[in-house]
């Protein structure tokens, strides 16, 4: 047989990209990051990518997961963890830290590491802190895996309500009264705090909202119509929290606008409006998760209004330095004007929520929303930005 007959080896198939899609967490929005993650993994192409879930425990355990999107959403009313979905009660993953090596490992006590393969990007499904906060970031930064969305700095800034007011002012974005209580206040002198929050009610009225400084999906925040409710509010702020925020009310209607990075640059969704929720006082964390009460897309907004939201919302990106991805919230005051309440750097992401169904509305579906977030991740490298 002449060697142009010789049967041919098939050319080898290039290895798909690895991604790791992190979730759990050691915040009190621990449940919700699982939800997340779940929709994420039922709509990454797997003809395209390769999936490896980790959950992290409540206890901060990074921990290998069943690939099970089914096990991972809230039924009668309850969260899911991820100690209930971890594969050992014992065995942990660890990440490389050797930024020429991606390999992550798997170890249980007493047995040989495990090698899980490389990873090429990984997918923080994480809300709040240890998560969402420039923690997670900037150990991935040190592992040279490039991830999906904003950076350490940006990261950090979006998760202090504070820093992130302050960084919107210096843009010159409007923002709404608040005042910042610091633990250290708090702990040295309550009666003092209570004198500058009685100033701060004198000047701006009732109701007042009391909110932890650094967490998310509304866990921790009271509405206070009098100093009677006050130090509990407080106290709930401070469970989630030392550092507080004592905001103002803002008149007006609730207005979402999503960012995206694309190729060339970030782009905003449609906007839309979270309108009152009868039965809650104010779009808290059983209105968005429990009872799941609908937005509306796109929100009934004159063009003029749609065209200052969306500007806004770039902006506001642009300011705190964000990459991937952002949800930016909105007042639109009585006056008719927009005050920017925070921006979510990895807002809620399930199917229903606000930023998916903004980008629904816009043009991008939820896994083509995925497969953009992954793709811009993987343009990026690691480093300083």
């Amino acid at each position: 047989m002449s060697a142009e007959n010789l049967p041919q080896s098939p050319e080898p198939q290039p290895r798909k990209p690895r991604v790791a899609v992190v979730f759990g967490g050691r915040s009190s929005e621990h449940g919700i990051s699982i939800v997340t993650a779940g929709a994420v993994l039922r709509a990454i192409d797997r003809t395209k990518y390769d999936v490896l879930p980790i959950g992290i425990t409540r206890d901060g355990r990074w921990a290998l997961t069943a690939d099970d999107p089914e096990r991972m959403a809230i039924l009668d009313r309850q969260q899911p963890s991820v100690e209930q979905l971890a594969e050992s009660g014992e065995g942990g993953v660890v990440l490389p830290v050797d930024p020429a090596n991606r390999e992550v490992v798997y170890s249980e006590p007493g047995s040989v590491p495990k090698a899980l393969g490389e990873v090429d990007v990984v997918f923080p499904m994480l809300h709040g802190p240890y998560g969402e906060d420039g923690t997670l970031q900037g150990l991935l930064e040190l592992s040279g895996i490039p991830y999906v969305g904003s950076g350490v700095l940006s990261s950090a800034v979006g998760q202090d309500k504070e820093y992130m007011k302050r960084v919107f002012i210096s843009f010159g974005l409007p923002v709404g009264p608040y005042l910042v209580i610091r633990p250290r206040e708090w702990e040295r002198d309550e009666s003092a705090v209570r004198g500058r929050i009685a100033d701060f009610a004198g000047e701006h009225g009732w109701p007042l909202f009391i909110k932890p400084a650094r967490a998310g999906s509304s866990i921790g925040i009271t509405k206070v119509d009098s100093f009677e409710g006050l130090d509990e509010a407080i106290a709930q702020a401070r469970h989630h929290d030392p550092k507080i925020l004592v905001e103002a009310a803002v008149r007006g209607r609730e207005i979402e606008c999503g960012v995206l990075e694309f190729e060339d640059g970030p782009r905003a969704s449609v906007p839309a409006e979270i309108p009152a929720v009868q039965s809650h006082e104010f779009y808290d964390f059983e209105a968005k998760y429990i009872d799941a009460a609908p937005g509306v897309v796109p929100a009934p907004l004159t063009d003029e209004q749609t065209a200052e939201v969306r500007r806004l919302a770039i902006e506001a990106f642009e300011a705190a330095s964000c990459e991937g991805l952002v949800r930016a919230d909105f007042f639109l005051t009585e006056d008719g004007e927009f005050v920017i309440n925070e921006i979510n750097t990895m807002p809620g992401f399930t199917p229903i929520s606000m930023y998916p169904r903004m980008w629904q509305e816009t043009g991008v579906s939820y896994p083509e929303l995925v497969d953009r977030l992954i793709q811009a991740a993987l343009r990026r490298s690691t480093g300083l930005r």
